[in-house]
């Protein structure tokens, strides 16, 4: 099929369309829906008509903008009409809500004036917290913004007009510093006079580019100040006519820093890129193609040339998609009355320290694994990184309250902490462990230390603060991966050697001459950096380790549990995986580690996970899973989980409630719990769930995590004697990161 008809299909398939309305209260019983509605209602409703700014408190005002258009400048088609432009508008809501959590209506006025249009609008203000207009053609897209946004007192922001402004100047920032350019400097040449050309060159003056050194170009040529006195252009134009000689756009680019294209596709030749400045900038962003292609233009000559498109087969994509939903949600947070200049900087300079930062693995994966490193390839954030939203939402925010036009203020710290919640309940869970982390720094020796996800970690530890990383290996080989990486850090490296580690031979033999281990065998077994890392923890000279990138998880267990063994009062170790739902959270154990325990080891286990659990702020309530209901079938299965939990029963130091053996939905349900097992020591569900063996426990955890949606973190080993994590071989550097804090906040609590 082509992409035609796949896109057709797409939105033809039943519910038609790409958005719904959904609920986010109860609305099961009949109380819910008295709260819902009637009689209830009326209590938010005379709230918000003594105070209107109630309405932020009692309905989505706060979190809904309407994505506002006539059809009359679609990207790509033209001027369609309004109903025609309805999927673009939907779509735009789809990005709102999966890259912000923004709920959006989109609106589509089949309007012939500027004036009916503005009224419309401008009468939206008591349902929306904010305004994006979209697709509307100039000049009328000009006169329109303008009016609303002296007659309305929320956010209203013209994205085709500032969104390509904000993302092209945060490239510019970037493009600048690499060819070693100043910005008041730079003689910049635009093709095209549009909505998008005069915002983004009037956005290149905030940035620090002298007005004057802008050359502007329209389909007749050069946008001269005679041309503008005849009125040749529209007067939103003239701010940027030059008193210089009528030329074409050959012309306007000899010499030129910078190449701004937004017009039309195939109008630059290399030939036009040769006769720019020394290393020059080239955005090419006409859609879908551009004024020359990427590769032409890096081609047509051999200095440094940074090129930008707006196509996402090429480097360096200019998205609005980077701005839009990150504006909004900063602006909405803060209940900002306007999107102002302040912000508009603020997002872009946000957006180019981005890019300087190094780039998780999930973002690398989802374009092709190919290598993004700051530099000529890579000046702009890829719009799929999850890293965008808290940091141009918290720098928003800020600059709307700095710059006087925000009504309710944040702290940027909480702030963030509140928008990772909005991207998963797992990413709330690990910021309560990274806080506490961060507060008591301890030493943890990542064992495959040459590896490069596992350097990449390590900067990320100490630069969060979170870890004093100490990585086993090569210390020059470490180094020179750190540099090629362009992490600007200085890594502790200790080499896996018995040379000069007398002390660490004398204790691995003395830990393991009873089980055929020689001194000589001690001292070849040191050469292995798993090995090297226990001794390290055992010996106090790091306070925890991670290992297990490149091995398979028995064999790399096994040197910690040889060197350092389980805590003291217990005799097996056990593997966790914390899983988050939406509005829920549950540690799930053994997955990892005991193929098959007795009740010994199932107690042992749920104690060790319930310490788990209080490590990231959650209660314990514990059940003990069987395919039995207490006593409904009596075999030996059924029977080892009643006496396990018998013990914890009688255990004076389990201080939590503890059940079990029961089914799986009888421990997570409510109603089960409390009806019909009335009985239970467990008043709420459960959120610790403990597996009869190895086998249901990894069965159970992954058919949660790839059917049920949760997310994943783990798996955390408990009952060690020391802190000791081992990762899965896929691991992704955020999950090194977040094993290696909760590491460090196993080492705080001893």
């Amino acid at each position: 099929m082509s992409l035609d008809e796949d896109a057709l299909e797409y939105h033809r398939a039943d519910p038609p369309g790409k958005i719904e309305v959904g609920t986010t209260k109860p609305t099961t019983t009949q109380r819910d829906l008295s709260l819902a509605y009637s009689p209830g209602v009326a209590a938010p409703c005379r709230e918000i008509s003594q105070n209107p700014d109630d309405a932020y408190t009692y309905t989505a005002k706060g979190n809904l903008v309407a994505v506002v258009s006539d059809g009359s400048a679609v990207l790509g088609l033209g001027d369609i009409g309004a109903e025609a432009s309805k999927p673009v508008m939907e779509g735009k809501g789809v990005l709102f809500k999966r890259f912000a959590d923004i709920d959006v209506f989109d609106l589509e006025f089949d309007h012939d004036t500027v004036d009916a249009f503005v009224e419309s609008v401008a009468a939206l203000e008591p349902t929306f917290g904010g305004i994006n207009l979209e697709d509307i053609a100039a000049p009328e897209c000009f006169h329109i913004e303008e009016r609303l946004r002296d007659r309305m007192d929320i956010p209203v922001f013209h994205d085709d007009q500032h969104g390509t402004a904000i993302i092209s100047g945060a490239a510019l920032l970037n493009a600048a510093d690499i060819v070693g350019k100043d910005l008041e400097d730079l003689r910049v040449t635009f093709a095209g006079a549009g909505a998008a050309a005069v915002a983004t060159a009037n956005f290149y003056v905030s940035l620090g580019v002298e007005r004057e050194h802008i050359t502007m170009c329209d389909i007749d040529g050069i946008l001269t100040t005679a041309r503008a006195e005849a009125d040749d252009a529209h007067p939103y134009c003239h701010a940027f006519a030059r008193d210089v000689p009528e030329g074409d756009l050959a012309d306007a680019m000899v010499g030129a820093d910078v190449f701004v294209g937004l017009a039309a596709g195939g109008i630059v030749d290399g030939e036009m890129v040769r006769s720019m400045a020394d290393d020059p900038i080239v955005f090419a962003m006409a859609n879908p193609d551009p004024e020359i292609s990427y590769w032409e233009a890096k081609e047509a000559r051999e200095d440094t040339v940074v090129v930008a498109t707006g196509r996402s087969d090429y480097p360096n994509q200019v998205n609005n998609v980077l701005g839009f939903p990150f504006i909004f949600r900063g602006a909405l947070d803060v209940r900002a009355s306007q999107i102002n200049e302040e912000m508009k900087v603020a997002a872009a300079r946000a957006l180019a320290d981005l890019a300087r930062q190094d780039v998780p693995d999930a973002v690398v994966k989802a374009y092709g694994d190919d290598p993004l490193q700051f530099g000529p390839d890579y000046i702009i954030p890829k719009p799929v990184d999850p890293r965008v939203l808290f940091t141009v939402a918290p720098a928003v925010a800020r600059a709307a309250q700095e710059s006087g036009v925000a009504r309710a203020s944040l702290e940027v710290d909480t702030y963030v902490e509140r928008l990772e919640a909005r991207l998963g309940k797992s990413r709330e869970m690990m910021r309560i462990v990274l806080n506490k982390a961060r507060s008591d720094p301890k030493r943890v020796a990542l064992a495959e230390g040459g590896d490069e996800k596992i350097i990449r970690a390590a900067y990320q530890l100490e630069e969060q603060g979170l870890a004093e990383p100490v990585l086993i290996g090569d210390e020059a080989a470490i180094t020179q991966t750190a540099r090629a990486l362009g992490l600007d850090f200085e890594p502790t490296v200790v080499e896996a050697t018995p040379e000069g580690n007398d002390g660490y031979v004398d204790h691995l033999y003395e830990r393991r001459q009873r089980k055929g281990v020689t001194r000589n065998e001690a001292a070849g077994m040191l050469t292995d950096s798993t090995y090297f890392a226990s001794v390290m923890v055992a010996c106090g000279d790091a306070d925890a380790m991670l290992t297990g990138l490149t091995h398979h998880y028995p064999s790399a267990l096994r040197p910690p549990l040889q060197v350092i063994g389980t805590a003291e009062g217990s005799t097996y170790a056990a593997g966790v995986y914390m899983l988050t739902f939406k509005n829920r959270v549950v540690f799930v154990a053994d997955t990892t580690v005991n193929l098959s325990p007795d009740e010994e080891v199932l107690a042992e286990v749920t104690r060790h996970t319930a310490a788990l659990a209080r490590r990231f702020d959650v209660e314990p309530r514990a059940a003990l899973l069987s395919y039995s209901n207490f006593g409904s079938v009596d075999t030996e299965g059924t029977r080892k989980i009643r006496r396990a939990v018998d013990a914890l029963h009688a255990d004076p130091a389990v201080d939590f409630p503890v059940d079990g053996e029961m089914q799986a939905d009888t421990a997570v349900v409510d109603d089960l719990l409390s009806g019909t097992y009335e009985f239970s020591t467990l008043e709420e569900p459960a959120n610790v769930l403990i597996l009869p063996n190895l086998e249901a426990g990894n069965i159970t955890y992954k058919l949660l995590q790839r059917l049920g949606g949760a997310e994943t973190v783990g798996p955390m080993l408990t009952g060690m004697k020391r802190p000791v994590h081992v990762l899965q071989r896929d691991d992704e550097v955020k999950d090194i990161v977040n094993l290696a804090a909760v590491a460090v906040v196993d080492a705080q609590e001893e």
